[in-house]
């Protein structure tokens, strides 16, 4: 009896972990374990200033050596973004955040940022940039979602 305990536990883990293997996967569900870099996604017109702004705050986060990846998403008021720490700096993650919130502050006075290095934030993000590429996906539920991702956010504080 325990022999056959013996063999059929390995065999039953080998047949479980194999299960999800052949599937096709989209970034949002990689996002947590590889890095991703979404580009900046925009929610109201894609106007040359817009473009620039977002690639701008991207790339200024994404220069920081701390972090290596990083999500922009940009609303009507708000300016959401979602970077992913490098795992040797996670204990000064409230110094890197504070870090961020000042440059941001600093460099684009007028915007008003939402700022997290919260993986759920981050994987939400991932997910409302990869619903804008679909056209039936339209402004207003994408407004709405970034609404409910920046509550999320302040929930989590």
């Amino acid at each position: 009896m325990r022999i056959k305990h013996f063999l059929m536990t390995p065999i039953l883990l080998l047949g479980l972990t194999g299960c999800g293997l052949g599937e096709d996967s989209k970034d949002s569900e990689l996002a947590l374990i590889k890095t991703t870099d979404p580009s900046p996604a925009l929610l109201e017109k894609n106007t040359k200033e817009n473009l620039d702004f977002v690639e701008s705050v991207k790339h200024d986060i994404a220069s920081m050596k701390e972090l290596y990846d990083v999500a922009v998403v940009k609303g009507k008021k708000d300016t959401l973004v979602a970077y992913k720490v490098k795992h040797f700096y996670r204990f000064q993650m409230k110094k890197i955040e504070k870090k961020v919130n000042e440059m941001l502050e600093k460099k684009y006075p007028d915007e008003n940022f939402t700022v997290s290095s919260d993986y759920k934030i981050f994987l939400e993000a991932v997910k409302l940039n990869e619903k804008m590429k679909d056209p039936n996906f339209s402004q207003e539920k994408a407004n709405k979602e970034l609404k409910k991702i920046i509550k999320l956010k302040q929930e989590l504080t």
